[in-house]
């Protein structure tokens, strides 16, 4: 028995049809899981939190009559539950990315996204006002979408590929983007 995933069926990996003509693909890519992780998902700073409440939390119960292991019990399980919750939070950004797909066009920007439920999001050029670029050292970055008309997308639907803090005007944003100095370039250009 063959089994098929859902992108199988696409006529261009990362968009549901193939280009009309005149359209051609500028670039393609999916977001680093790591820097998702970290930017969209706050891994460390759960991560430094956690370990302040862990540290908080031997503070608080250290009973200098009790033995080592009566200390240790509840701080251990504070720990494991900790890690367990990092564990999923950095099991979900690789889900994210593993399953997400930007492609830049001469026409408009796919975004094509979702674990469980996939949509993709089809950007006009000519519907994008401005573009916002953040870079690291190491040129990733992300690339926010200012979005002109009166038409907006809901942030839960771009979550996490939406710009922080900008709830009442939404803004798509392509995360985790390697080179994004090249792909800003080319998102000018087009």
């Amino acid at each position: 028995m063959q089994t098929y995933t859902e992108h199988e069926f696409e006529a261009v990996p990362g968009l549901p049809e193939a280009l009309p003509a005149g359209e051609h693909i500028l670039w393609q890519g999916s977001p680093d899981w790591k820097r998702l992780a970290l930017n969209a998902f706050h891994v460390r700073r759960l991560a430094l939190y956690f370990g302040l409440m862990i540290a908080l939390q031997a503070i608080m119960i250290w009973d200098a009559s009790h033995s080592l292991r009566a200390n240790l019990g509840p701080l251990m399980l504070s720990a494991l539950l900790a890690l367990i919750s990092l564990g999923l939070l950095a099991v979900t950004a690789w889900l994210s990315a593993s399953t997400t797909m930007y492609t830049l066009t001469n026409k408009r920007v796919v975004m094509r996204i979702g674990i469980v439920l996939c949509i993709t999001l089809n950007l006009p050029l000519r519907q994008i006002r401005g573009a916002a670029v953040l870079a690291d050292n190491n040129g990733q970055g992300d690339i926010a979408l200012a979005l002109a008309g009166k038409e907006r997308i809901g942030w839960l639907h771009l979550w996490p590929h939406a710009r922080p803090w900008h709830l009442k005007d939404p803004q798509p944003m392509l995360r985790g983007v390697r080179d994004v100095q090249v792909v800003a370039a080319k998102l000018l250009a087009a």
